[in-house]
């Protein structure tokens, strides 16, 4: 009953996903897997129960099935976080172990009589032990390895967040480090335990996905990822065409467009809307602020948030205002926000700033 809960559940989320209108191309990526798992999930039942007997065409089917769940959790993180390489053609690549293991079933196992088929299942693979090896060994490494290239793909990804924000509160990568690490745990099953409690696993899994799936709005809008396309390494920087006179310049305006202008205040303020008022390739700003404050793009723009914040609670008729109000003013977009950024900053809550500050003031 809880396998077939968890195939209902995954029919249902692919339906869902389907319907969906104007599907991107992590919609359709992730539509391929579910009905993957589905398929996947529905194939073990059968066996489980022996049902699969009596339908031996489907025998071995599910064989090659586990060496594609990595490869899809890797191209719909890079494709959520728009890292999948420009030539999609290489994309094929991964496809390649499964396509043998398929090519090696479809010339040795799927063409047996339907007796042998059986044979070979109720006696652990016997005449396929080197293949089965193989098999094991190619699907634990494959599901280590994207499962670790998966997480490098969000922790630069995450970097990149913060050359290109002021805000962070609206990106929201919990979702996808929740199939990284549900996909992750799954394989911990795969190697150590085994057996049935891998599939009780994956059940687990689509409940996860379709619980927090059905939860998670739309993580990042187009010109979010456009920004994030242009993003260049501080080691690329050295073949950068930014002229040292041209940078001295760009900070020097920067800093003013701050001072003066106060761009800080804009609660959804990015690098690349500051970069079309400077009138100048968002990369290039993000090299100067990099190289001359040493700060990533949200350290920089928030640092000037807190000094304004600093500045407007030292003057006494701000003080009956809320801690919050005046961070608002600044350009915090949250409570949480302003919290975190200000206690890292000056070492103290806001709260506390605040008290030592009223009581210096009264001495």
């Amino acid at each position: 009953m809880f396998f077939i809960a968890g195939i209902a559940i995954a029919v249902f989320i692919e339906f869902l996903l389907i319907s969906k209108k104007n599907k991107t191309d992590s919609d359709k990526i992730m539509t391929v897997w579910i009905f993957l798992i589905a398929v996947h999930l529905f194939l073990f039942y059968l066996l489980y129960s022996e049902e699969i007997y009596n339908y031996s065409y489907l025998l071995g089917v599910e064989v090659p099935i586990p060496l594609l769940h990595g490869v899809l959790l890797y191209l719909y993180v890079g494709s959520m976080t728009n890292q999948l390489p420009k030539n999609r053609k290489l994309l094929w690549l991964h496809f390649i172990p499964t396509l043998l293991s398929f090519g090696y079933m479809s010339l040795f196992f799927f063409g047996l009589p339907a007796t042998d088929k059986i044979f070979v299942f109720r006696n652990d693979g016997v005449g396929f032990e080197s293949f089965i090896l193989v098999q094991s060994i190619a699907i634990n490494c494959s599901g280590i390895a994207y499962v670790i290239w998966s997480s490098l793909l969000l922790r630069k990804h995450k970097r990149n967040i913060l050359n290109q924000f002021s805000d962070i509160e609206k990106i929201n990568l919990d979702w996808l480090y929740k199939l990284t690490v549900g996909l992750g745990v799954i394989w911990i099953i795969v190697i150590f335990i085994g057996g049935p409690y891998i599939f009780i696993a994956v059940v687990v899994f689509v409940f996860v996905i379709g619980f927090f799936g059905n939860r998670q709005g739309s993580v990042f809008n187009s010109n979010y990822l456009q920004i994030v396309e242009n993003e260049v390494q501080k080691e690329k920087y050295a073949k950068s065409g930014l002229k040292d006179d041209h940078s001295v310049q760009l900070y020097i305006e920067l800093n003013c467009l701050m001072q003066e202008e106060e761009v800080y205040k804009d609660k959804e303020i990015s690098i690349g809307e500051l970069a079309s008022r400077l009138k100048v390739h968002p990369n290039y700003l993000s090299q100067v602020i990099n190289e001359r404050e040493e700060k990533n793009f949200y350290d920089f723009v928030n640092s000037y948030r807190v000094e304004e914040f600093k500045r407007l609670i030292a003057i006494p008729k701000n003080q009956n205002l809320t801690l919050l109000a005046l961070a608002y003013d600044c350009g915090f977009n949250s409570k949480s926000s302003f919290n975190r950024y200000f206690k890292k900053v000056i070492g103290q809550t806001p709260s506390q700033y605040f008290t030592i500050l009223t009581q210096e003031q009264e001495a």
